[in-house]
């Protein structure tokens, strides 16, 4: 069974930084790509940073230059350092991965971030 928990969550102020953890379990960890979303209040589920199972990384515009996304195979567990915070990065960080043409989310960790 397919097992990701995020975790570093939490409340900001602007311009600080976190760092997301999701831990997996469940899955082939090294074969793998994981993607980090986010969910903000009133808004669609987006897509914020991805990593190949080679460590090629793609990030969205509106973090480009600010997150960072990093996987440690050893630890079967993927990163999301986050600097240059703003208030709208406020929502929940979802971790995901696609495994057999199935999606396996996480149960989500939020962020807060205050002005």
């Amino acid at each position: 069974q397919v097992y990701l928990k995020e975790s570093g969550g939490g409340l900001v102020q602007a311009g600080g930084s976190l760092r997301l953890s999701c831990r997996t379990s469940g899955v082939t960890f090294k074969i793998h790509p994981f993607n980090w979303y986010r969910q903000g209040p009133g808004k669609q589920r987006e897509l914020v940073a991805s990593i190949s199972s080679s460590g090629q990384t793609e990030y969205s515009e509106f973090v480009k230059g600010r997150f960072t996304i990093s996987r440690d195979n050893a630890r079967t567990t993927v990163y999301l350092q986050m600097n240059s915070l703003k208030v709208e990065d406020t929502g929940v960080y979802y971790c995901h991965v696609n495994r057999q043409q199935y999606d396996f989310w996480g149960q989500g960790t939020q962020v807060t971030v205050s002005s």
